[in-house]
């Protein structure tokens, strides 16, 4: 997996419309700012194959339920909600590309945040794991209603940037900007790392997991903490990036044995990353947006597991 990786990553910095050289990666040439780019989309592919599937891995641990993903709790239907009354609110004000790109990403960071305070304090209100799962539906439903009214009234050029914000816009991440969602995402690394333990012995039974000393609440919080970080981060930088988290998690779990989580996460990362490369060389040479392949991938295989648990 890992040759198929730098494989696909080698594809993806030689595919677009102009053919490069290895010195225009390297050295100052005329190619040199068209190399960047591509090198920028090969690392928020890498970025957004770890995050995603991770954030995604523990949901359908912690949850018990394979249909789960990275927007269960509402997170990035709410990073959507913030990224769409910034554009729809923020187009008279006169600010340069580089601010507005980075105004945008950290208002769905903030949004998200926000939300993510609201599920830590009303977490300790649900014992019930799925009445979670319903607030965090409801929170979608209320966050997908306010930005379809916010589409109504929008003026033509905001509605635009809006739309191709959510289609996955992978070619417009800057340096800069890679630098900070690899600390966010390093961040939620960490975090996930402290769940795996827990999880295993969340996975063998509620009474059985406190017998083995683990804190149910505080591993509630940290599983809440960590997707929200992941998910929230890639969907600020790179759009909603949907079903990746669903089918990820499910492959690996055929691939592998799913009760050894430990090897579960590596394998997601690995997976996630070759799926989010092979997604980008799609996207590049249909020049279809992301989103939409990830969409018109998810959705068979999702449909697939509904009849295969219908079976079972």
């Amino acid at each position: 997996m890992i040759i198929a990786i730098i494989c696909t990553a080698i594809i993806n910095l030689n595919t677009g419309f102009l053919s490069l050289n290895l010195q225009d990666f390297f050295q100052n040439s005329e190619n040199g700012q068209i190399a960047e780019i591509r090198t920028n989309r090969v690392l928020v592919m890498l970025l957004a194959g770890i995050s995603i599937p991770t954030s995604g891995f523990l949901m359908q641990e912690y949850f018990q339920n394979p249909l789960a993903g990275p927007d269960i709790l509402g997170i990035t239907s709410v990073a959507s909600l913030s990224v769409a009354f910034y554009i729809f609110f923020s187009h008279s004000i006169l600010l340069p590309e580089f601010l507005q790109n980075s105004f945008l990403s950290m208002s769905a960071i903030i949004g998200s945040l926000l939300l993510m305070l609201v599920l830590l304090s009303m977490s300790g209100k649900f014992q019930d794991k799925s009445y979670l799962i319903i607030f965090g539906f409801l929170v979608s439903a209320f966050a997908g209603a306010i930005v379809s009214l916010l589409q109504f009234y929008a003026e033509n050029q905001s509605l635009k940037n809006y739309i191709l914000w959510s289609f996955g816009a992978n070619n417009m991440v800057s340096r800069s900007q890679i630098y900070v969602l690899s600390i966010l995402v390093f961040i939620g690394l960490f975090f996930c790392f402290k769940t795996i333990k827990p999880l295993i012995g969340n996975s063998l039974g509620s009474s059985y997991a406190q017998s083995l000393g683990v804190n149910l609440k505080h591993l509630k919080i940290l599983i809440i903490v960590t997707a929200s970080l992941l998910s929230a981060s890639i969907t600020a930088f790179l759009g909603p990036i949907l079903f990746i988290g669903i089918i990820v998690p499910h492959f690996c779990r055929l691939i592998y044995n799913p009760s050894k989580l430990w090897q579960q996460w590596i394998l997601n990362m690995f997976l996630g990353m070759l799926m989010m490369l092979i997604f980008s060389i799609t996207a590049e040479k249909s020049q279809i947006p992301l989103n939409v392949i990830s969409s018109v991938f998810g959705i068979p295989v999702i449909l697939m597991m509904l009849l295969r648990q219908n079976k079972v």
